[in-house]
């Protein structure tokens, strides 16, 4: 109770001390707040956009076969389905048409796929948000599509994908099997791709192994790769950002070293009179340590709370076309709250711990110096 009292004591010292300068400690929270809030909303959104990939991710195929012709994806013939044969762990195998449609209107592609879940008739799509807010169209509205030959084809939107999904679904356009392939020009029964169904997820190296064998030209991606690829992609895009705020954040180190071991006549001379008046070297150290603690904590839990809150409830505004990525389709969307503790520890470490042990050298240096030299 004593050593609680002690520092209670020390404590409300300290801040009074801290309003007595407050114009140097209200500079150096706003800056240090503000790289804190910066480090963190990039932190914050990068975890939460894999987090958001990963769960979307884990229902798609484990196994996309691909043909390729001199290094590139080609259309992958229907026989390739008998060809396959039945391999041991496949639940299930089935081609999929999907294609690119550039549209000049908005200078942007959209990313044409056949519905198989869904009835559609030869003249209905289903869009994305992203193009109906692009195209300004809604349900009942038209969209032209120019073909391969030139011919136009005009489709009636039927319904729009569904909001929760526009991470994916942003420039997405579904519509019947026999439309894709009359107006994109795929003829003869080929598919884009075939996926394939595994049940068990320690066999996909193995099977994969055995579709090149039994087809050398295809190419399968298991869904592991494809995971590590959007990883590597947003790990990348925070990296760049980490890389533009480098120059401001060496700048706050140099602002912030500066203020915490450069001690100014008057706080000089404030330590020679506690030292006079019987405060130890022990005694000084901890004001100084409780003081630089003080100030970071508070610019770091401020930091934080305003990056969460510019993550989770302002889209991420400052970053989002960055860590995104879309050209010009950006898709709306509201990620969930994800909170790691790891990555909170590391923030922490690296912008708390710096500062306080700044302040504690200089304030050594003057304390174990003799009072009277300090004073005058």
């Amino acid at each position: 109770m004593e050593w609680i009292r002690r520092q209670r004591y020390l404590i409300d010292f300290i801040l009074s001390s801290l309003l007595r300068r407050k114009g140097k400690n209200f500079g150096l929270l706003l800056v240090y707040t503000l790289v804190v809030f910066m480090l963190a909303s990039v932190m914050l959104f990068t975890h939460a956009l894999k987090r958001e990939v990963g769960n979307v991710l884990q229902a798609s195929p484990e196994i996309i076969l691909q043909r390729t012709e001199a290094g590139r994806h080609a259309l992958i013939p229907a026989d390739y389905l008998e060809k396959i044969g039945r391999l041991r762990g496949v639940t299930g195998r089935k081609g999929r048409l999907w294609g690119y449609f550039y549209d000049a209107t908005v200078k942007a592609n959209y990313t044409l796929m056949v519905a198989d879940e869904r009835e559609l008739a030869d003249t209905e799509v289903i869009v994305g948000s992203a193009i109906a807010r692009a195209r300004g169209v809604g349900p009942g509205d038209y969209l032209t599509f120019r073909s391969h030959d030139g011919i136009a084809y005009s489709f009636m939107i039927r319904e729009l994908l569904d909001s929760d999904t526009e991470l994916f679904s942003a420039d997405l356009v579904l519509m019947s099997e026999r439309a894709f392939r009359v107006s994109q020009g795929v003829t003869g029964g080929g598919y884009t791709d075939i996926v394939l169904s595994v049940s068990n997820p320690r066999e996909l190296s193995k099977i994969a192994e055995k579709l090149t064998q039994r087809l050398p030209d295809t190419r399968p991606i298991l869904k592991q790769e494809i995971l590590r690829t959007y990883d590597a992609i947003f790990s990348w895009r925070q990296g760049i950002l980490f890389v533009l705020l480098a120059g401001a954040i060496m700048a706050f180190v140099i602002f912030a070293w500066d203020k915490a071991s450069g001690l100014s006549a008057e706080e000089k001379r404030e330590i020679g009179i506690l030292k006079a008046i019987g405060w130890e070297t022990g005694d000084v150290l901890q004001m100084k340590f409780w003081e630089g603690a003080i100030l970071s904590v508070t610019a770091f839990f401020t930091g934080y709370l305003l990056a969460y809150l510019h993550v989770f409830y302002a889209s991420a505004s400052l970053f989002e076309p960055v860590l995104k990525g879309w050209a010009v389709l950006y898709p709306t969307f509201r990620l969930a709250p994800v909170v790691d503790g790891l990555q909170i520890a590391t923030l922490f470490f690296f912008t708390v711990f710096p500062y306080v042990v700044a302040t504690i050298i200089p304030i050594w240096q003057a304390s174990v110096t003799d009072p009277d030299a300090v004073m005058r």
